[in-house]
């Protein structure tokens, strides 16, 4: 990497009178295949190099970005960013909480080299599963199944004199299936990521894990049933959970939407700054964040400002905790940056987000939570969610769920709909269990549109007495 010129673009910054320059100079190579009905789509080959410069010029903020690494070409950007900076009218003033200097250097490390894997593997890898999921013997009139990696390698230097460099390799598979049995039909999507080498998409078992999901969901239209409405207790298992948890506590915790600064995009907070210690769930519930998680497809161990990442409790004991913050909305709140900040590009400013944000489990098994239910419902999974924009009223439909009774589960639930708010949802979950489990995403956030790695999850959960149709 041509780490001088990001040194440079500091330099000259300064130079022109910024108080603050951080400079983020980005390589990153990427590979992708697309099978769609047992056809290959597209396939997809990148290679991006490119340099973002952030700076503060009397108070006001001025971000500019190239892809052409070149000095005359970054002088020149550096002069419209100082500008901009110097002449913002109607501005808010621009601050950055204190931080340490960081000085490192990281990569994760590859089992199996992703450069090593011939894309003939990658492709038969897809082309497998094609033909597992046809040996059932099921209909699946649509499969739409995407193989991707990429390696982005990171060098952060700013003013104060911090200096990370990172190199992080991360592969991800994504599928969405359609199932169909009769005149009914039900669809399913799925993701699955990791940082690390091709050693992780062969642990995913790809061919066993779709032929699971599509008897399931075969299983499910057949002989599921319908249920009327009633107050039941659920179990929700850790994929249900890890929805939940990310939507309703890590968007809401974010510190810039508690401040307004998402209200025209991604949607406000029912969260307020004054907040801190209000109990809104159960003693068991504590929910984290935290990019340290080794291999995690959200990890880092230092945000695109350069401050150190730790784990965040949001919430903890049922309380709210903490918010996630980046060093602008730390400053606005008189506190020191959690390291939140994460960029998708070189050429997008960081924002506040969420890493791997998950429910911590107990000793409990998830056995234990189902044999004290008398009448309730399993939820696996889902096909559908959504959430109102101060993330409180959600609603949850089932995928792959069941019946419990006297302890037991049974006949599968079609299509089971559970609708509640986030208070009543996490003052309802009175026992938590062991079995935690991550999950894959992209979350989505800022103008332009970020779609950024992250995991969600948490172990199964008992909730008592929610409405369920």
């Amino acid at each position: 990497m041509e780490k001088d010129l990001a040194d440079f673009a500091v330099n000259y910054a300064q130079k022109l009178g910024a108080s603050y320059a951080e400079a983020r100079l980005e390589s990153s190579k990427s590979n992708s295949f697309l099978l769609k009905n047992g056809n290959l789509d597209s396939s997809g080959f990148s290679d991006i190099s490119g340099l973002g410069i952030r700076l503060i010029c009397n108070k006001g903020l001025g971000f500019v970005s190239t892809n052409k690494l070149e000095k005359t070409k970054i002088k020149s950007l550096i002069k419209i960013a100082i500008k901009s900076a110097k002449s913002s009218e109607h501005r808010e003033e621009v601050n950055l909480a204190e931080d340490n200097v960081n000085k490192k250097e990281y990569k994760v490390k590859q089992k199996i080299k992703l450069a090593n894997v011939d894309p003939s593997e990658k492709i038969q890898l897809l082309l497998d599963a094609e033909k597992a999921i046809k040996a059932t013997g099921i209909k699946t009139p649509g499969r739409y199944f995407t193989l991707s990696d990429h390696t982005t390698t990171e060098y952060l230097v700013n003013s104060e004199g911090t200096q990370v460099l990172a190199t992080v390799p991360k592969v991800a598979f994504m599928y969405f299936l359609t199932i169909k049995e009769g005149n009914q039909s039900v669809q399913r999507y799925w993701q699955y990521g990791n940082a690390g080498g091709f050693e992780f998409v062969k642990s995913w078992n790809i061919s066993e894990l779709l032929v699971n999901e599509v008897k399931a969901c075969y299983n499910n239209l057949k002989n599921g049933r319908k249920l009327k409405k009633e107050k039941l207790d659920v179990i929700a298992a850790p994929q249900v959970v890890g929805i939940m948890v990310h939507e309703s506590v890590g968007h809401p915790y974010e510190a810039d939407r508690i401040l307004g600064r998402e209200g025209a995009q991604a949607g406000e907070s029912f969260v307020s700054q004054d907040m801190i210690g209000q109990k809104i769930g159960s003693d068991v519930v504590t929910v984290v964040d935290d990019p340290t998680v080794e291999n995690s497809y959200g990890f880092y161990l230092y945000d695109n400002e350069g401050v150190k990442a730790k784990r965040k409790y949001l919430m903890k004991n049922g309380k709210i905790n903490d918010f996630l913050h980046n060093r602008q909305t730390a400053a606005l709140m008189g506190i020191k940056s959690n390291g939140s900040s994460r960029s998708v590009d070189y050429d997008k400013e960081s924002i506040v987000r969420m890493s791997n944000t998950f429910m911590l489990p107990s000793k409990k098994k998830e056995e234990e939570l189902i044999e004290d239910i008398k009448r309730g419902v399993y939820i696996k999974n889902f096909m559908e969610w959504n959430i109102d924009d101060k993330r409180v009223n959600q609603k949850y439909v089932g995928a792959e769920a069941y019946l419990i009774e006297n302890g037991q589960l049974g006949m599968p639930v079609k299509s089971p709909i559970m609708e509640v708010s986030t208070f009543d949802l996490y003052k309802a979950v009175d026992a938590v269990a062991n079995n935690t489990e991550f999950h894959a995403g992209n979350c989505g956030k800022g103008e332009p549109m970020q779609a950024i790695p992250v995991w969600f999850g948490g172990p199964s959960i008992r909730l008592r007495g929610l409405w369920i149709k």
